[in-house]
C-alpha cells in the first residue's frame, strides 16, 4: 500500500517538469521573440494572483511572510533572473547541463538541513544524469562563458535551496498548499517586474497567438505545475524529488524532435537513455524491478523444487514397493510362496 502511494506521488510530481519542458517550444513558437524575462514575469505574477484570489488566504505572521517571500525569491524571482543571464551568455545546451547539477546540490543541502542521508545511489545517479544531459543537449561548438557559468550554477543553487527550505518550512499554519504556491509565485513574480521594465520593456503588440501562449504558460505551465510541485515537496524526499527535474530538458528535446523536426542523433539518444535511467534509478524504479526479477526467479526455482519433491516417491511408498518386489521374487515357478500348499490355492 505504501509503495503504491509513493509511486502515485512520484508520477504526479513528474507532471511538473514534464510541463516545464514545453516552455522552450511555447516561448519560441507562440510568444514575442527575445523577451525571456517578460515570459518569466507573465508566467509567475498572473498565475500567483489567480491562486491568491481563488483561495483568499494570507500568511498569519511576520515570520510566515518572510518565509513565503524567501521561497518566492529563491524559486521564482532569483531563479528566473539568473536563468535569463545564463541563457543570454551560454548556449542552451551548456545552461541545461549546469542546471542538471541541481540534484547533487539538493542532496548536499538536504543532508545538512533536513538530515537526509547521502546515499551512493544518489551520487552515482547524479553524475550519470549530468553526463546524460550533457550528451543530449551539448553541441561541438559550445563555449563556456564565466559570467554565464556562474549565473547558471547560482540559479541551480537558488532553486535547490528553495526546494530544501520549502521542505523544511512547509506552508504557514492554516494555509493550503494552493494558497502557499500562489503567494510564492506572486512575490517572486513581483521581483521580476522592475527587471523586465529596465531590460526589456513591454512588447508593442500582443496578437492572438501570443495570448494563447501566455494563457498556457499562466494556467498550465505555472499555476498547475507549481501547485503540483509544491505539494510533492511535502510528500517526497527532497533529493528524490529534484531528480525529476531532469525530465524537463528531456521533454524539451523530445518536443523539439517531434514538433519542430529537429534531428536526434544516436549519441543524443544515448544521452537521453542515460538521463532517463538516472531519473528512474533515483526514484527506486530500477532496484524495484531487479528485486521483482529476483523474487520471480526464486519463485520459479521454488516451484520446480516442490514439483520434484512431489514426483519423488515417499519412504512409505518406497518400502511398499520393496516389499512387493521381495514378495514377487519369493514365488516359485507355479506362483506359490515357500511352504504354501497347492491344494489350498
Amino acid at each position: 500500500m505504501a509503495t503504491t502511494l509513493r509511486s502515485s506521488a512520484v508520477l504526479l510530481a513528474a507532471l511538473a517538469p514534464l510541463t516545464w519542458g514545453t516552455s522552450y517550444y511555447v516561448a519560441t513558437e507562440w510568444l514575442p521573440s527575445h523577451r525571456p524575462l517578460l515570459a518569466a514575469a507573465v508566467r509567475a505574477l498572473p498565475a500567483g494572483l489567480l491562486l491568491v484570489v481563488a483561495t483568499r488566504q494570507f500568511p498569519d505572521s511576520p515570520i510566515s511572510w518572510f518565509r513565503v517571500a524567501t521561497l518566492g525569491l529563491l524559486n521564482i524571482g532569483a531563479f528566473f533572473a539568473l536563468l535569463f543571464v545564463s541563457a543570454y551568455h551560454l548556449p542552451g545546451g551548456v545552461a541545461a547541463t549546469l542546471g542538471a547539477v541541481q540534484p547533487l546540490m539538493v542532496a548536499a543541502l538536504s543532508h545538512g538541513v533536513l538530515a537526509e542521508r547521502i546515499t551512493r545511489r544518489a551520487l552515482v545517479t547524479g553524475v550519470v544524469g549530468i553526463f546524460g544531459i550533457a550528451i543530449l543537449v551539448l553541441r561541438g561548438d559550445a563555449a563556456l562563458d564565466v559570467t554565464g557559468a556562474v549565473a547558471g550554477l547560482a540559479g541551480a543553487a537558488s532553486m535547490a535551496t528553495g526546494v530544501v527550505l520549502a521542505k523544511r518550512w512547509g506552508p504557514p499554519p492554516g494555509m493550503s498548499n494552493v494558497a502557499h504556491t500562489g503567494w510564492m509565485l506572486t512575490l517572486g513574480g513581483a521581483v521580476l517586474v522592475p527587471i523586465v521594465a529596465a531590460l526589456e520593456g513591454t512588447p508593442e503588440s500582443i496578437d492572438g497567438r501570443n495570448a494563447m501562449g501566455f494563457g498556457y504558460l499562466i494556467l498550465v505551465n505555472t499555476a498547475l505545475a507549481y501547485v503540483v510541485w509544491m505539494r510533492s515537496i511535502s510528500q517526497l524526499p527532497a533529493t528524490q524529488l529534484t531528480y525529476l527535474g531532469l525530465l524537463s530538458p528531456i521533454t524539451a528535446t523530445v518536443v523539439g524532435w517531434v514538433a519542430l523536426g529537429e534531428a536526434l542523433t544516436l549519441i543524443q539518444m544515448l544521452g537521453l537513455a542515460l538521463a532517463l535511467g538516472s531519473v528512474l534509478a533515483a526514484q527506486g524504479v530500477l532496484p524495484q524491478l531487479r528485486r521483482r526479477q529476483v523474487a520471480a526467479e526464486a519463485a520459479v526455482e521454488g516451484a520446480g523444487a516442490l514439483r520434484g519433491q512431489l514426483d519423488e516417491p515417499t519412504l512409505a511408498e518406497q518400502s511398499d514397493d520393496r516389499a512387493g518386489s521381495d514378495h514377487f521374487r519369493a514365488q516359485d515357478a507355479n506362483g506359490l510362496l515357500p511352504g504354501e500348499d497347492p491344494a489350498l490355492t
